[in-house]
């Protein structure tokens, strides 16, 4: 396997998954292999017997896409699911799962793929249980990571709070993206130049603000062509 990324957030709703689901496009786009994963979702409905978050769906349909990947289940790209749209820790609990290190690394097994990217849930340090995050999970593998800021007002605190741990855990932050999923922000410019003159990484991308919920594959095609991929391939 040549890569292996986490794609992490700033905070809950800020993009993940259409960022995620852009890289994928863009590395496909590139001729090469790419496994999608999203191992702990919160928020999903009853389908076939089956509860199906929409963001991992997502990621199933475009990993199907990537050579050797097209009759994957679902359960390979999200293990872990769960019915509330509540913290994944609290939503474990009350379905009597455990949520753990161990369970992760019981139930995730990194597929043979030239990149692996792996979608996050909530913020970086979103809680597994009472003692673990995921963020603790990310740097017993060793992974990469791929931050998504969420550009609002106060995204520079959460934005460097952030990096700060991941540069305090020793994990390599490959590169961080620029989402303005809540629409126009007031002094945008200025909050940009300050995150590229503090955040050593490079940024990746800027992603203008989507006008509808319901995205595209035109939508991902823009934001792809929009992201800066050098770093990786």
């Amino acid at each position: 396997m040549k890569e292996k990324i986490f794609i992490a957030g700033t905070d809950t709703e800020v993009g993940k998954t259409f960022i995620t689901q852009s890289l994928i496009n863009a590395i496909l786009h590139c001729d090469k292999q790419v496994f999608g994963l999203k191992p702990i979702a919160s928020g999903a409905e009853l389908i076939e017997g089956q509860w199906v978050n929409e963001d991992g769906q997502k990621i199933l349909d475009l990993t199907r896409r990537s050579p050797g990947f097209a009759q994957i289940s679902y359960k390979e790209v999200n293990p872990l699911t769960f019915e509330p749209a509540i913290a994944p820790h609290i939503a474990a609990q009350e379905a009597g799962v455990e949520l753990s290190i161990s369970e992760l690394n019981r139930l995730i097994q990194f597929p043979q793929s030239e990149y692996l990217l792996i979608e996050g849930a909530g913020g970086w340090l979103t809680p597994l249980n009472d003692t673990e995050t995921y963020a603790d999970w990310v740097e017993q593998k060793g992974v990469d990571v791929i931050l998504v800021v969420g550009m609002k007002l106060g995204c520079l605190n959460h934005a460097m709070l952030t990096v700060r741990d991941i540069e305090r855990r020793g994990l390599k932050l490959r590169g961080w993206v620029a989402n303005f999923v809540y629409g126009e922000m007031n002094r945008s410019e200025q909050n940009l130049d300050w995150l590229t003159k503090n955040i050593s990484a490079p940024c990746l991308g800027v992603i203008p603000f989507q006008e509808s919920s319901d995205l595209q594959d035109a939508d991902i095609d823009t934001a792809s062509g929009l992201l800066n991929l050098q770093i990786l391939l």
